[in-house]
């Protein structure tokens, strides 16, 4: 067992837990798996069985943030729904906090690869990157073609007022932040460009597209690329945020982590690109054209994206402050976060 494994994880603990939920033989071992930033990802191996297990991650946590049980429901919503959608199944949950000090589940292992920072040597011819960059519109497409009453009934989301929601939410994850650091005898620095992008965002809110299922996180290193000659996405991954809403609020979120050639972006070097990915307009019509929806002006959905990421990246970096995470990519927020908002001011013009 890795050492990064051990607070996180008890193997003794699972193998227990195992034995009622999943029965079957063999020791139980487990390893960090992929290199996100938000809920902690790990392969669990028994026997001949091979699962990926969510959980928070560790230290204090922002209200309503970090749900893996939530997204446990998701994901088995997504598997039953009757139109096609690239999910891993989800196989157990538990909700007993005592077992690894946290609730965690488990899902099916998908094959395949997560693009991130830097394209595979397999990916490198343009006609390949076009493929790809179209295939994931068209997973995304068929994430809006869900039917999102299945998961109003089961109360994960609201058939209306989205676009407010987030705003309230956001807002008050801002000040979830301040107020923690507060309490720990600090003050959380100021950030005058996020205030000026809030007080865009809704002086400029929207009027709302009719609903959909929304990922909440759609981005190409979400999304597993599976084995086979033409590279094409297996699964999406990562649904903590997802819910019923507005997809253009998606599509944004992709857009947000699209640049364009030669264009500044922040935190760049964690955003796989090539010549073959087409420009953003190009997604657009993509996405215009697999839903048979009108995707208006992206630009407040862009600017919603790059603004939540950095209040969600804030968090993380006053985590990585109090001592409670040693992911080093969090050390880079410190200039990182102040990047990201003046990106979306600059986006929205505000």
């Amino acid at each position: 067992m890795a050492e990064s494994v051990a607070p996180a994880v008890d193997p003794t603990a699972l193998e227990k837990w195992l034995a009622t939920a999943l029965p079957g033989r063999g020791d139980v071992e487990v390893d960090p798996l992929g290199e996100g930033h938000s809920n902690l990802t790990f392969l669990v191996r028994r026997g001949a069985d091979v699962w990926v297990l969510r959980r928070p991650p560790l230290g204090p946590l922002l209200p309503t943030a970090h749900d893996v049980v939530r997204e446990y429901r998701v994901l088995t919503l997504l598997s039953a729904a009757a139109t096609p959608v690239r999910v891993p199944r989800a196989v157990a949950v538990c909700r007993d906090e005592t077992v690894l000090g946290a609730p965690f589940y488990l899902m099916e292992r998908t094959e395949g690869v997560v693009v991130r920072d830097r394209l595979p040597d397999w990916l490198a011819d343009p006609a390949d990157q076009r493929t790809l960059s179209l295939d994931v519109v068209d997973t995304l497409a068929e994430i809006h073609a869900v039917d999102w009453q299945p998961f109003v009934d089961a109360g994960i989301g609201k058939p209306g007022g989205y676009l407010e929601r987030q705003l309230r939410r956001w807002v008050g994850q801002r000040e979830g932040i301040q107020s923690a650091v507060a309490a720990a005898g600090g003050t959380a620095r100021e950030l005058p460009d996020y205030d000026a992008v809030r007080d865009w965002l809704r002086a400029h809110l929207p009027a709302e597209a009719a609903p959909a299922v929304v990922h909440g996180d759609y981005k190409l290193d979400n999304c597993i690329v599976g084995p086979g000659a033409t590279p094409a996405v297996a699964a999406v991954v990562d649904w903590e945020m997802a819910t019923v809403g507005d997809p253009r609020a998606d599509l944004g979120y992709l857009l947000s982590f699209w640049p364009e050639p030669g264009e500044p972006f922040p935190l760049a070097d964690l955003v796989a690109h090539g010549p073959g990915f087409p420009d953003r307009a190009t997604m657009v019509s993509r996405w215009a054209e697999r839903t048979g929806r009108d995707p208006g002006d992206p630009r407040w959905f862009v600017a919603l994206a790059i603004w939540k990421l950095a209040i969600l990246l804030e968090a993380s970096y006053h985590r990585w402050l109090a001592g409670m995470a040693d992911d080093p990519f969090f050390a880079t927020l410190d200039t990182g976060v102040p990047g990201l908002l003046a990106h979306a001011r600059e986006v929205c013009g505000a």
